[in-house]
């Protein structure tokens, strides 16, 4: 009597199937971003009242139909202040981290392409950096240049170049090690075109996912500048300095920190989901795990 043995077919690895996931997380992150930024353009000529008039209301009015968020102590109308602070939040963090963005990226570059003593005095200066509390950084910045949106951003900025060069660096000197690279040389083709050919396009992943990663960062340090009174000047809305001013009446009219703080945190929120998904896109170390 014969046996008839059966081929198991090979099992099939059961992986999670993130990828519907990280779809619906992106759409999040990136509606909530959207209305944030339809909220900074938009914000003026939407608000029922201007975010800086005093007196629209009762001073420490609770929510109401007039006044949806309530009235701070001066009488200002909280759902104005809230819809305009969007602004200076977005623009703080954007401008922070371009800034960062290219000089780091210049810097890191520059350290890996050149070698050397080029590399050398680079890694020493970015060292520095890093050897310094960030936030100590950036108040003796905001110290010496004074306080204001623009230069909060510059100093949340300066702060945030070391990351973005090391990052430049380190794929500058793997690609550097490419067969094609040599080639090029070889070639004769220049350092500017190597460079713009061969280095920014290949070491563009990191530095979109470093990029998406440092938003949400440098919304939380300028926050923390704005609530310690270095971001922009009053009477103009911000989220800390709105946080700030208002959390001696925290137990009596909590709406005043509650509106704010909520607005904060869903920006934050949703550059950290951005800042995941594109993590988990373009980093193949991440697919790689998440696939073991």
């Amino acid at each position: 009597m014969s046996t008839v043995t059966r081929r198991r077919r090979p099992s099939r690895d059961v992986r999670p199937r993130r990828r519907p996931v990280q779809g619906v997380v992106a759409k999040i992150a990136i509606f909530l971003i959207l209305f944030y930024a339809v909220l900074a353009v938009l914000g003026p000529h939407i608000t029922p009242f201007p975010p800086d008039q005093v007196g629209v209301g009762p001073r420490l009015s609770p929510p109401s139909a007039d006044h949806w968020f309530g009235t701070d102590a001066l009488g200002r109308d909280q759902l104005s202040r809230v819809v305009a602070a969007a602004q200076p939040a977005l623009l703080s963090a954007v401008y922070a981290v371009t800034f960062a963005l290219v000089i780091g990226t210049v810097i890191g570059i520059a350290a890996g392409f050149l070698g050397g003593l080029w590399d050398g005095t680079l890694s020493r200066v970015v060292d520095l950096l890093f050897a310094i509390p960030e936030y100590l950084l950036a108040i003796l910045v905001i110290t010496v240049m004074g306080s204001g949106l623009v230069n909060a951003s510059l100093a949340i900025g300066l702060v945030c170049i070391p990351r973005f060069a090391r990052i430049a660096r380190a794929s500058t000197i793997a690609i550097m090690e490419r067969n094609y690279i040599d080639a090029a040389r070889l070639c004769g083709r220049g350092r500017i075109w190597i460079m713009r050919r061969h280095i920014l396009p290949n070491i563009a992943s990191p530095l979109v996912i470093m990029t998406a990663i440092n938003l949400s960062t440098a919304e939380g340090a300028y926050a923390a500048l704005s609530f310690l009174g270095f971001g922009v000047r009053p009477p103009a809305a911000d989220y800390g300095s709105m946080i700030s001013s208002s959390q001696q009446y925290l137990l009596t009219d909590p709406w005043l920190v509650v509106f704010p703080s909520i607005a904060f945190v869903v920006l934050v929120l949703a550059f950290n989901l951005l800042g995941d998904v594109m993590r988990d896109r373009l980093d193949p170390r991440s697919r790689t795990s998440a696939g073991a």
